[in-house]
């Protein structure tokens, strides 16, 4: 089954549940701050985890104190699709019991 590509108005309306989201490019992106180099770096490894389990990955990026998301969906042609809303949500979902904000 093909992933489609989402409208601009579907990811606007997507946008809008997921605060702290955008669009840069082709790419649906989020940047946390944590208060520690260490919380950010359980933040990664959780993160991973949720995306083996999605077989869906983003770009992950970690910072002294902050981790960078930056994911789209490769197999429909590098643009954003309801995959990479449902990893945001996944992510949203558990950044705050890393103290992600």
């Amino acid at each position: 089954m093909a992933v489609e590509p989402l409208s601009q108005k579907e990811i606007e309306d997507r946008l809008a549940e997921l605060p702290g989201w955008s669009v840069d490019g082709d790419s649906l992106t989020r940047l946390y701050r944590l208060d520690s180099h260490l919380a950010a770096a359980a933040l990664v490894m959780h993160i991973a985890v949720v995306q083996d389990e999605l077989d869906h990955h983003s770009d992950l990026t970690l910072g002294y104190h902050t981790v960078a998301l930056s994911v789209n969906t490769h197999s429909a042609g590098g643009v954003v699709t309801a995959r990479d809303f449902a990893l945001a949500r996944r992510v949203e979902d558990i950044a705050p019991g890393h103290g992600a904000h």
